[in-house]
């Protein structure tokens, strides 16, 4: 292997990419763009969520109760209404998420220590929204009920009431719950994907399709220099994405980024090489750009996006999805991003990942070199 034969593929694949528009908006906006989109349109939070009250009782217990919910950062009480046909008229239209009934006898029951039923009725069109909602309500309405059995208690003369258990939570690593610590980590991943599987698709089917492949062929080049050569500039593209998409996770979202640059910058690198590898198999098999596109996105992109524990855990699906994940490098890809940026682990927690894209990678390139035939279709 020559490396001035490399060098010359390379450069003359610099010089492609820098005169293509498109392949320079593909790696200079569409990382920019899915950050902002993922950082500040995609959210898990679930706050100010619109409410209508019909309290039928109109006490000043009842208006203490619902004064627990509008007092919530979690709540927005916009509506009182008069029945309960008005409450669901509001849900139909979508104007309110959540309606909470209260029944003729609330006061009275209350004060005479009896159970009282709360009507709740949600929008359960977005289950995940009305799952969170449902654990708010059932927070406040505890906490409610816990200040009025401490309250009956001290009337009747205990005093220092103690709860066998007071729950003290702290969260780590994600002290705020908020979703774009989640999001923004794990969409390293996804841009480095589309860097390496949907533009390295393009670089042998497009020599093929431009009739330069013919060229090609009749040099001395061999087959691991043309390879090689051809997947230099986008591991170099990659490597800018990664910076970018650091430095754009890091001061402008404000995602922390915990562990080291180094380990984080190294296994990246690893990652890179796997994605570029399978790209250039799905450009030595396709025979036409428009396949590669299609393929990359089936087999790149949409693992990367829906198996990889970025956007749903894996945990949740079902079993023999899990099992297929496995079998994807961005899971593990995704895992070193996540572990990096917000516990800030070091490669001793990372080995296993590590050594499983190491193998993928070796893999993946021995595949695509098999795969490409220096000789005429």
């Amino acid at each position: 292997m020559k490396l001035s034969r490399t060098w010359a593929i390379a450069k003359k694949e610099f010089f492609h990419i820098y005169r293509d528009p498109r392949s320079l908006a593909l790696v200079i906006l569409m990382p920019a763009l899915l950050m902002l989109i993922f950082g500040y349109a995609v959210t898990i939070d679930v706050k100010k969520v619109s409410m209508a009250v019909l309290d039928r009782d109109r006490s000043q217990e009842s208006l203490n109760f619902i004064h627990k919910f509008s007092a919530s950062p979690y709540f927005n009480l916009r509506y009182w209404v008069r029945d309960e046909k008005e409450i669901k008229r509001l849900i139909d239209q979508g104007d309110v998420k959540i309606g909470v009934v209260l029944p003729w006898d609330f006061s009275k029951t209350i004060k005479a220590e009896k159970i009282i039923p709360v009507q709740v009725l949600l929008d359960g069109t977005d289950s995940n929204t009305a799952n969170i909602v449902l654990g708010y309500v059932q927070a406040i309405t505890q906490q409610y009920t816990q200040e009025k059995t401490i309250l009956k208690v001290t009337k009747m003369g205990v005093r220092d009431l103690k709860l066998p258990i007071e729950v003290r939570p702290r969260v780590w690593f994600n002290e705020d719950l908020e979703s774009k610590n989640f999001f923004v980590p794990g969409l390293v991943a996804v841009i480095i994907s589309i860097i390496g599987v949907i533009l390295t698709g393009q670089v042998i089917v497009r020599e093929w399709e431009k009739g330069t492949m013919e060229l090609l062929i009749s040099t001395p080049v061999r087959k691991g220099e043309l390879m090689i050569g051809k997947l230099f500039p986008y591991f170099f593209l990659g490597l800018l994405d990664l910076f970018l998409a650091v430095l754009m996770g890091k001061w402008v979202f404000e995602v922390p980024l915990r562990g080291s640059v180094a380990l984080l910058t190294g296994l990246s690198c690893i990652y890179i090489i796997v994605t570029l590898a399978l790209g250039l198999t799905i450009s030595t098999v396709a025979r036409t750009q428009l396949l590669a596109n299609q393929m990359a996105m089936v087999i790149g992109f949409l693992p990367t996006f829906l198996l990889s524990g970025f956007t749903f855990s894996i945990a949740n699906m079902p079993f023999w999805l899990q099992i297929i994940t496995y079998g994807i490098a961005p899971r593990y890809y995704v895992t070193i991003v996540k572990e990096i940026f917000l516990k800030g682990v070091g490669f001793s927690f990372l080995w296993r990942e590590t050594m499983v894209l190491m193998a993928m990678g070796i893999v993946g390139l021995w595949v695509a070199t098999k795969t490409f035939k220096k000789e005429l279709r």
